[in-house]
């Protein structure tokens, strides 16, 4: 690229990694207020909320995976001033995340300890995630609709307004974590409350800029009435992403179960683990969601050679962001010892899965910025579910499964083997990227729809 391009590409990078990374940071902070003061009542408790979270994973799986889809085309029809196009997106969108809130809602609020059985035998561990789930169940209804326009938001230029209305939702999150925990005394029930005021905060912001935004805002007609057109090309790119979220989420959710079943030690470092990866990741994160958007973009305005380079520039980007993160959390190793919430051998098992986290988030850098971002910008969604599938099913889970459970092996040990995905995923990738089979213009500038 030339000067001038290169200059353009660090601009775009600089609006959009920095506020969806920030962002990124501020929701994985919402773990860590959790754990530490949830810590405070019992390590058990910390377990039981960290596995109830397993709930909202499962369902995270299917909106990421829708606001995906309205990423995709919202991006190139943006790029191309073809706002039209962009709301009936949205509509879309909308519609059917709201329907798939709707039993995610329910099972929590209603059956809770049915669906706590799922990832633990311990009763204290169902009966204390049950209460969270109660309290917590209404959040998915609300983030179904504040969600998908957010992601509308990151790719209508309005990027770090949607970090701004994240971030002060986490505040408020983590305000009254402390207030309803420390103050009022109310342990999980408290962290549950927490949450929902903080999402229904969110909430209530977003919808007020979706009804006075004048470019794009959510028209009723759209959200009924579905263009079939729209709809087929929506559905044909987001069903395999759909695919490939449960399969990879669904098998990551089988690594909690796998935890939770070898004890509330193995739960709670596991946990403590998961939340200092996810801080570490967050540039990583902020990456992989400005590849779709910027690559997505100089597609859609048929800039095919320009997608082409700024995706090289990205990987390389995403490669040494991973290295970064792995050398923070190899920093966090000689404060484990500080953790006095944990028990002696829970401490010793975070240690090990600190180590086995630090290579593994490199790997996940580069996997998540090209299989989540650059492939699925210009269609090629399908090769994350076939390599998924592939990886979570026919190897990592199986083994995972035998070794705990038939074998009988150590608990790191165990950890070590189900955390090799994505190192092992890493030459496919990389030779799926290479034939640039992604490089392709999905708008369709002939005629509105």
């Amino acid at each position: 690229m030339e000067i001038s391009e290169k200059k353009k590409f660090n601009i775009q990078l600089k609006s959009l990694v920095l506020p969806m990374a920030f962002q990124q940071l501020m929701m994985a902070m919402v773990s860590v207020s959790d754990a530490f003061m949830i810590g405070f009542i019992s390590q058990d408790a910390l377990s039981a909320v960290s596995l109830a979270g397993q709930i909202q994973f499962v369902y995270s799986l299917f909106l990421y995976a829708i606001m995906s889809g309205v990423s995709i085309f919202a991006a190139q029809y943006r790029a191309i001033r073809d706002n039209i196009s962009v709301e009936k997106i949205l509509g879309i969108g909308l519609k059917i995340s709201v329907l798939i809130s709707l039993p995610f809602m329910f099972g929590a609020i209603l059956f809770p300890e049915f669906l706590m059985k799922a990832f633990a035998s311990d009763p204290v561990l169902i009966s204390g995630g049950a209460e969270y789930l109660r309290v917590v169940g209404i959040t998915y209804l609300l983030l179904s609709i504040s969600q998908i326009y957010l992601s509308i938001m990151k790719n209508c230029g309005m990027a770090s307004m949607s970090a701004v209305i994240s971030s002060v939702s986490v505040v408020i999150n983590i305000v009254f974590n402390a207030l309803f925990i420390f103050v009022f005394d109310m342990g999980i029930k408290g962290a549950a409350l927490a949450t929902v005021i903080s999402k229904a905060v969110e909430f209530a912001w977003v919808f007020v800029i979706m009804a006075k935004n004048k470019e794009v805002t959510l028209r009723i007609p759209y959200l009924l009435h579905n263009d079939k057109s729209l709809k087929h090309d929506f559905w044909k790119y987001t069903a395999p992403i759909l695919g490939n979220e449960i399969v990879w989420g669904v098998g990551f959710t089988m690594y909690s179960v796998i935890m939770g079943h070898l004890g509330s030690d193995a739960a709670a470092a596991n946990s403590i683990a998961n939340i200092i990866k996810n801080l570490s990741i967050c540039f990583c994160s902020g990456v992989a969601n400005a590849s779709g958007v910027m690559v997505g973009k100089q597609l859609g305005k048929n800039e095919l050679d320009k997608a082409r380079e700024y995706g090289s520039r990205l990987v390389k980007i995403a490669i040494f962001s991973g290295v970064i993160a792995g050398a923070m959390i190899l920093c966090v190793l000689p404060f484990v010892p500080l953790i006095s919430t944990l028990t002696p051998t829970a401490r010793k098992y975070l240690q090990t899965m600190l180590i086995v986290c630090s290579y593994y988030v490199i790997g996940k850098s580069i996997n998540m910025t090209v299989i989540s971002g650059i492939l699925p910008s210009g269609g090629d969604s399908k090769f994350g579910f076939i390599c998924d599938a592939v990886t979570m099913w026919a190897i990592v889970v199986p083994i995972g499964l035998v070794c705990a459970f038939v074998l009988h092996l150590p608990v790191t040990l165990v950890y070590i083997i189900i955390n090799i995905d994505e190192i092992i995923k890493l030459p496919v990738v990389y030779m799926n990227y290479v034939k640039y089979r992604w490089v392709k213009n999905l708008t369709k500038t002939q005629k509105h729809f």
